[in-house]
């Protein structure tokens, strides 16, 4: 395959097309793209997404359906011992810290909000195990509220990699996409990225043969 040369926009509306053009398509090569976690309230959201911190969704996934038997209330999680829950969710990792997280989220919502999820980033963030990314997942993906942009690692490489950032700082790349992106994509522009970074520009090798993004891109390390 030859290696095809992508020179960089050098005006502002060659870049405003560009990015208009990328978002096209990632909307055509990942139609429906959501939030990967499975839940059935606000709450379970918010606790999927603090389980998922380094752990795959598809184990959490695996893990949640259990833990919500067993505590089917914001108030269960309350009220249970942290190591016992630290055991009921040891597969997913830093199982001690997640535990105390999530009793510390479910005692503060609870305690501060009435036991209803808030809808801000800024009270969200006040929430034990809450940052800015789980902050973005639950009102995005709960209650379709864009106020920032989720931004994993899978968000951070693909960025970086299509030039829309040179962060590394994942706060930073969010503060970047937000300034280029329009409002109306926040939410799902994550999720398609997200995908986009599990099936075709992974870390290692990226499979840009494959990538529908390839003649916009001209990332150093682009394989041919």
């Amino acid at each position: 395959m030859i290696h095809l040369i992508v020179k960089p926009p050098k005006t502002a509306a060659e870049r405003k097309k560009r990015i208009a053009t990328i978002l096209a398509r990632l909307d055509a090569m990942y139609p429906g793209a959501v939030c990967a976690l499975s839940y059935g309230s606000p709450w379970q959201l918010l606790v999927a997404t603090i389980l998922s911190a380094q752990c795959t969704d598809k184990r959490v996934n695996e893990v949640t359906p259990g833990l919500f038997r067993k505590y089917p209330t914001m108030r269960d999680f309350a009220a249970v011992g942290q190591d016992e829950l630290a055991q009921d969710i040891r597969s997913t990792g830093f199982f001690n810290n997640k535990a105390k997280n999530l009793t510390g989220a479910a005692r503060t919502i609870l305690a501060d909000y009435g036991g209803e999820i808030p809808r801000t980033i800024e009270e969200l963030i006040r929430i034990p195990g809450v940052a800015r990314k789980t902050a973005n997942v639950v009102l995005g993906t709960a209650f379709g509220i864009a106020a920032g942009i989720v931004v994993d690692t899978h968000v951070q490489r693909v960025s970086f990699r299509l030039d829309l950032t040179r962060n590394e700082d994942p706060v930073k790349i969010e503060q970047d996409l937000m300034k280029i992106l329009p409002k109306e994509k926040w939410i799902v522009f994550a999720y398609e990225m997200i995908l986009h970074g599990r099936a075709i520009c992974v870390a290692r090798s990226p499979k840009c043969a494959q990538c529908g993004l390839y003649d916009l891109c001209y990332s150093k390390d682009k394989t041919a």
